[in-house]
């Protein structure tokens, strides 16, 4: 593994341990040469999901892209990064488990909304805004409506 900092491969793991409920291993690393601190992540690469855009378009599933929105929404939140991966990995696992190969991005949309519904209110209403494509102040409105009227 190449160093970030000094870009030497010569490094030694001084820490290991599973996350995301064993399906992946974090490693902390040293490298030898500056002694620089690192930490990187080991996890099985399955045939990955294809994701069918609104437009038709197909991408490879980014999780680090999901992560991106997920975080964009709780951004000012009271939600921390363990509920953010947390929440991730739910979505995906619940989208390997159900689809084999393509999935369509409406799906992934509506898996995590429903999940930061639960995790945060004021979350939801933002990702939800951005993933409807709210159009004016009323969606907005109606959402909030909708949400006080669940409660």
């Amino acid at each position: 593994m190449r160093c970030p900092k000094c870009s030497a491969d010569d490094d030694r793991v001084i820490d290991s341990r599973t996350v995301r409920g064993g399906l992946a291993i974090r490693r902390r690393r040293v490298c030898n040469l500056c002694g620089f601190r690192f930490t990187t992540y080991e996890e099985i690469l399955k045939a990955g999901l294809r994701v069918i855009k609104r437009d038709g378009r197909r991408e490879d599933f980014d999780r680090r892209k999901m992560i991106a929105g997920i975080e964009r929404a709780c951004e000012k939140r009271p939600v921390g990064e363990r509920d953010i991966e947390a929440l991730a990995d739910a979505v995906i696992a619940e989208l390997e488990a159900e689809f084999e190969r393509e999935v369509p991005s409406t799906v992934i949309g509506r898996k995590v909304m429903e999940r930061l519904e639960r995790l945060d209110e004021v979350a939801y209403v933002r990702f939800a805004s951005v993933y409807r494509r709210f159009r004016d102040v009323s969606q907005f409105l109606s959402e909030v409506e909708g949400l006080i009227a669940r409660e």
